[in-house]
């Protein structure tokens, strides 16, 4: 697997852009996505260590993209943010082995702390 991949999936390109510029200074390799299917489709041909991805986004959406990610690489770790954050989708992505959980705007230096301790987890 690879060691310090990271995959960003966010349809804003502004928050994809700013996350992967300050993830990059920190050393990490990152590819950033606007949507769901075309990430679900890179992961067939690179595997990620860390996959950050959006809650919601039109088509593929980030509990989608969870479950995909944690059955055909159950050793990724997958962080959710998200600006419509409620207890029900938060318990929701938990039970499927969600990573970690983040509102937006996503505090750089907790998403961070979290993608370290990821790096640390395998």
């Amino acid at each position: 697997m690879a060691s310090h991949n990271i995959m960003i999936i966010d349809d804003e390109k502004i928050v994809g852009d700013m996350a992967r510029l300050s993830l990059e200074q920190e050393g990490y390799e990152v590819e950033t996505f606007l949507d769901g299917r075309s990430a679900l489709d890179r992961l067939e041909e690179k595997t990620f260590k860390v996959v950050i991805t959006d809650l919601k986004m039109k088509g593929v959406d980030g509990l989608e993209v969870l479950r995909t990610v944690k059955k055909l690489y159950p050793e990724t770790v997958v962080i959710m943010i998200t600006a419509f954050a409620n207890l029900d989708v938060a318990i929701e992505a938990l039970r499927d082995d969600v990573h970690d959980f983040f509102p937006k705007p996503v505090k750089l230096k907790e998403l961070k702390i979290s993608i370290q301790r990821a790096m640390e987890k395998n």
